[in-house]
């Protein structure tokens, strides 16, 4: 079968109400608008490229029958933009795209009045539910917590403990750093790459630290790849925070955990991994509960003493 025929073919599965013995149930039940983020869905789409998924989710019964001048012109992004976006969504080009959404498109006419005004309102419940899944899936692979309590005590032992994390990711390490510091006497944070990176990790390797905790969100960096090598290069061992797409990062890592990243909105949001980095975070404490203890009661004297926080 041809490469546009088979395209047709999938979109035509996706999009038609129709029961097949291979077809989810739910399917034949699907909203318009669920229709269409099935397409998007399970693709790692740039911010730019989900512009454009939101505009066509937001603007299906129009956008759907636009010709691909119009849309880069609705959207505010280059023709190239938008072919570049059919393709990553595994489609030869825009006007196969089209075909498969302008079914769904009919579909959302003949639908029940309001839709599109039901779909902007709960747009951002939309992404929250997205993310309450990717929690879900977490609590279910945390349901034997072995290797959260194995590295937590990993981390809580190495002397200095390096943080890394690099372009979007930089965040999740700072977050994870800051509360680190509290519980463990030397906590270092690697949030560029190249040479200053390699500083900081010989360096911490020199002065005792075994171990390096990475965090790799969505996009993945090249440079986020090259200091994980570095670290194995100067004897440092790597645990490894990342989204289950998993990639060359895992490869190079000595352990890896992942969290689902929502995708919902034009850029990512970061529940699940966050919560998988307080796990972490517990479980370095619970590794050394009389350190964590003294350091803790060390900081709050502190705090109290130069009147940090506002009083609650």
């Amino acid at each position: 079968m041809a490469s546009g025929q088979q395209e047709r073919a999938q979109a035509a599965a996706i999009t038609s109400g129709r029961r097949s013995s291979e077809a989810a149930p739910e399917v034949a039940t699907a909203s318009p608008v669920e229709r269409v983020r099935a397409l998007f869905d399970g693709h790692r789409l740039s911010p730019a490229q989900r512009r454009i998924a939101q505009f066509l989710t937001d603007h299906l019964t129009e956008a759907a029958f636009l010709s691909i001048t119009e849309l880069a012109e609705r959207v505010g992004v280059s023709q190239p933009s938008v072919t570049r976006f059919a393709s990553s969504l595994g489609f030869s080009g825009y006007p196969a795209l089209r075909e498969a959404l302008q079914p769904i498109a009919l579909s959302a006419v003949a639908g029940a009045p309001g839709e599109g005004e039901e779909r902007h309102r709960n747009e951002l419940q939309s992404a929250i539910d997205a993310e309450i899944e990717n929690l879900t899936s977490l609590r279910r692979s945390l349901a034997a917590p072995d290797r959260i309590v194995g590295i937590g005590r990993a981390l809580a032992r190495s002397v200095p403990l390096t943080v890394v994390g690099l372009r979007i990711s930089a965040s999740l390490a700072e977050y994870f750093a800051y509360a680190a510091r509290r519980i463990h006497p030397d906590v270092r944070v690697v949030t560029r790459g190249g040479s200053v990176a390699y500083d900081g990790l010989l360096q911490a390797r020199e002065a005792g630290g075994t171990w390096v905790l990475a965090f790799a969100m969505p996009r993945h960096a090249k440079e986020t790849l090259a200091v994980v090598r570095a670290a194995r290069g100067v004897g440092l061992r790597v645990a490894l925070i990342t989204d289950p797409a998993l990639g060359p990062l895992a490869d190079e890592a000595d352990e890896v955990f992942t969290a689902g990243t929502g995708s919902r909105l034009v850029f990512d949001s970061y529940a699940a991994p966050g919560v998988l980095s307080a796990g972490v975070l517990q479980a370095m404490a619970d590794a050394d509960p009389e350190r964590t203890q003294a350091r803790l009661e060390k900081y709050e004297h502190a705090a109290e003493q130069h009147d940090f926080f506002l009083d609650d």
